[in-house]
């Protein structure tokens, strides 16, 4: 397995498609593109039934050419190595360095590919996958490409690792604000997948991005850190730093904003948010209402 980064986020450390799941997304393909060529030849068999034998015959020629070489191509090149049957099966076609293929990957596939796949339903290519390594045919070793599963199951994704008890708090002070997100997804990928990564390709895979950081935070790893872990704690700092931010937030909200928070009943005297007024105490009957100088000892001028 190799531990490169592709530009799409793809990283070749995930295992390289198997025989069965590469074979069904082919059968898809060829039940797909060789529809596509029968409704192409019935309608230019109708549309040409006036034409004379030779223009007929390179019309189909034009046809098989245009459909069933030149559509998976250009399905292969728009959509950065997924054709429909490797779509519905989670695979991807890469370059050996990671990268999206490009057109002229995706034309010697499928070059080769009419002779490995087409001229011998498929025989050539399923015994050139079982003899390669990474199951490769021969049109991938010429193009220099690679089908790999692009979904992984739930099960089988882990965790980012936590950093070492020792590095804890230790890049406190570091600046993050120029770090991109591009080299945090890298990073947290590379985290997640290390182990699965043969322990060569890890260890310069994790020196290259422990060297981007320091580049982008200006603080490197203390003597003796290896890599992973320099990448693990600042990866940790990191996610510290957002769950302070976000308790923060949840404080400056105030209670309301907490989960369960239930508003206090109204007390007496209070309706709807505001506070009713206490009713005055009545006078005895038949006694003199006060008036506002024995109310408030205040007389009004004559």
């Amino acid at each position: 397995m190799s531990g490169v980064v592709t530009g799409d986020a793809v990283v070749l450390g995930l295992r390289p498609a198997r025989l069965p799941s590469r074979a069904l997304a082919l059968f898809i393909d060829l039940v797909v593109v060789w529809s596509a060529y029968l409704l192409v030849s019935i309608g230019l068999a109708a549309a040409t039934a006036s034409l004379d034998e030779a223009a007929r015959t390179a019309l189909a020629i034009a046809s098989f050419v245009l459909v069933l070489v030149g559509g998976p191509i250009a399905v292969e090149t728009l959509s950065h190595g997924r054709s429909l049957g490797k779509m519905a099966c989670g695979l991807r076609v890469v370059r050996d360095d990671g990268g999206p293929i490009r057109f002229r990957h995706a034309l010697v596939r499928g070059a080769i590919g009419v002779v490995e796949i087409l001229m011998t339903f498929g025989v050539v290519a399923c015994i050139a996958s079982l003899v390669s390594e990474r199951g490769r045919r021969i049109g991938d070793v010429f193009a220099g490409t690679l089908v790999v599963r692009e979904r992984v199951p739930a099960a089988r994704t882990a965790a980012v690792p936590p950093p070492p008890p020792w590095l804890v708090g230790r890049f406190s002070q570091m600046d993050l604000s120029a770090v991109p997100d591009g080299l945090w997804l890298e990073i947290r990928q590379y985290l997640t997948r290390m182990r699965q990564l043969d322990p060569a390709v890890g260890r310069r895979l994790a020196e290259r991005l422990a060297d981007e950081l320091v580049a982008r935070t200006g603080t490197p790893p203390p003597p003796g850190v290896p890599a992973a872990e320099y990448l693990a704690a600042v990866v940790g700092e990191r996610q510290a730093r957002d769950a302070r931010r976000a308790f923060a937030s949840a404080e400056r909200a105030g209670p309301e904003a907490a989960p369960g928070f239930v508003a206090p009943a109204a007390a007496p005297g209070r309706e709807a948010g505001r506070e009713t007024t206490a009713a005055a105490p009545t006078a005895p009957s038949g006694a003199e209402a006060p008036t506002a100088s024995k109310r408030t000892g205040f007389a009004p001028p004559a």
